[in-house]
């Protein structure tokens, strides 16, 4: 049981985009996928604020193949998976660090418009 926690992502959110599909060599499919989330709180005058983070999503095979016949930009889903670290050099020669998250498994709370 403790092994399946060691590195599990659970989210709540809407799609910024529409699905980016891709099919490889060998026909295997890939999605990347933008969700946006939403925090609310109070800030030291007591007014509602809300703020919005953006998260980078993998899918693979049939999961892939699901985003790509059903979601939408704006669409609400649920998604289990895990981070992702990855890390390129950029035009101007710095480091970036990017962290993703493979998608395990989703479920779409909203429907296709």
């Amino acid at each position: 049981m403790m092994n399946t926690l060691r590195n599990r992502v659970q989210l709540i959110g809407n799609l910024g985009t529409a699905p980016e599909i891709k099919t490889l060599e060998g026909g295997k499919k890939v999605a990347k996928l933008v969700i946006a989330t939403n925090e609310t709180h109070k800030n030291k005058k007591g007014e509602k604020v809300t703020e919005t983070t953006w998260h980078n999503l993998t899918a693979w095979g049939v999961q892939a193949e699901i985003a790509e016949k059903y979601f939408e930009k704006g669409m609400e889903i649920a998604i289990d998976g895990k981070l992702q670290n990855n890390n390129y050099i950029d035009k101007d020669g710095v480091k970036r660090y990017v962290v993703n998250i493979v998608v395990n498994d989703f479920i779409m709370l909203s429907k296709k418009s």
